[in-house]
């Protein structure tokens, strides 16, 4: 299967939009390994795509009896995460940044396949790709009407739906208000360089997230705008325009992206890039956060779970360190709930 820059990628897609041909595409956080696959050449074997109803996959009725769950991450310890996080503040302290999403990779043993987490998820978007990695994302990057009704929805904020008074505790925080203030404001800038009439439908609203160990309450935002006619033949230009994804980097973006650099000290690769489909009217993408990949070399069921969250200077190191660990989980369906 192929991948392209950037440019390449953006031209295809392009071409792809004017035909009204559909496509499946991935796009790298470097947005240097991007894929674009017409659907009726997409190989079930090298890339398993659910993207809202849209899927390539069997049905789960033909799936074979399932195993047990074995989900052993291995954080890294609070110091590992303090070096990261203060050279972040460091910059924030510093008027360098308003917002940082800090992302770690941490060792998970699981008795699964990448295939089989794949099958046994739900999750708004849904990738397997070459048995390198697994998503499963409830994160829409943007949407796309037949009109030309761009929408995005930048989710910032997450929390323990048991904990007492979890929505309230969650909405009247002024750090998390802070950030996804400071996340609303970027998408809308970022939807304006490329629609016209951008405004915030809704703002700071809740969604509920199912884990293999309970439900977790995110905050979400929907901010709209309206694309030129004639988009569809500018569909790429326009997807790599708004990237990378605001709600995974930070603003201002082009200082956010180098402090990151600098903070994190790992690669992300298909980690916090986007995916989506074309079908020849609309689009659907999400960014594809909530990841769980197989490193060269590893261990049978040895994995890497990427995840983090907004830093902000009103951030607490301990309770950043305390979401980045309670976001590596796995969605499983409803009848793996005993598990």
């Amino acid at each position: 299967m192929k991948t392209y820059s950037s440019l390449y990628a953006a031209d295809i897609m392009n071409r792809y939009g004017a035909e009204r041909r559909p496509f499946v595409f991935l796009a790298d956080y470097a947005m240097q390994a991007c894929v674009v696959e017409p659907l009726e050449e997409i190989d079930p074997q090298r890339l398993l795509y659910a993207v809202g109803d849209r899927t390539n996959a069997p049905e789960a009725g033909i799936r074979k009896p399932e195993r047990e769950l074995r989900w052993e991450p291995r954080f890294c310890s609070p110091d590992e995460y303090a070096a990261e996080f203060d050279v972040v503040m460091t910059h924030l302290l510093a008027g360098n940044s308003y917002l940082v999403n800090l992302t770690c990779a941490t060792p998970v043993g699981c008795g699964l396949s990448l295939r089989e987490i794949f099958d046994r998820t739900d999750a708004l978007y849904k990738i397997w790709f070459d048995d390198r990695f697994v998503c499963f994302s409830p994160e829409t990057f943007v949407r796309i009407d037949a009109q030309g009704t761009i929408a995005s929805f930048p989710m910032k904020g997450t929390i323990d739906a048991a904990l007492p008074k979890a929505e309230r505790r969650i909405l009247d925080d002024p750090k998390e208000a802070a950030e996804h203030a400071t996340i609303v404001d970027l998408i809308r800038n970022d939807l304006s360089r490329v629609a016209a009439e951008v405004r915030v439908e809704r703002y700071r609203y809740i969604d509920r997230v199912r884990t293999h160990r309970g439900e977790l309450l995110q905050v979400s935002s929907e901010i709209r705008g309206q694309l030129p006619e004639g988009w569809q033949s500018r569909i790429g230009s326009v997807l790599f325009e708004l990237l990378p994804a605001g709600s995974v980097t930070g603003a201002p973006k082009p200082k956010t992206l180098e402090i990151i650099a600098e903070a994190e000290n790992y690669e992300r690769g298909y980690y916090t890039g986007v995916c989506g489909l074309f079908d020849g009217r609309t689009l659907d993408s999400g960014v594809m956060i909530r990841f769980l990949e197989r490193e060269p070399g590893a261990g049978q069921g040895e994995y890497l779970f990427k995840s983090g969250g907004g830093i902000t200077y009103r951030s607490d190191r301990t309770a950043e360190y305390e979401e980045m660990k309670e976001k590596v989980y796995v969605p499983l369906r409803r009848n793996d709930s005993d598990r």
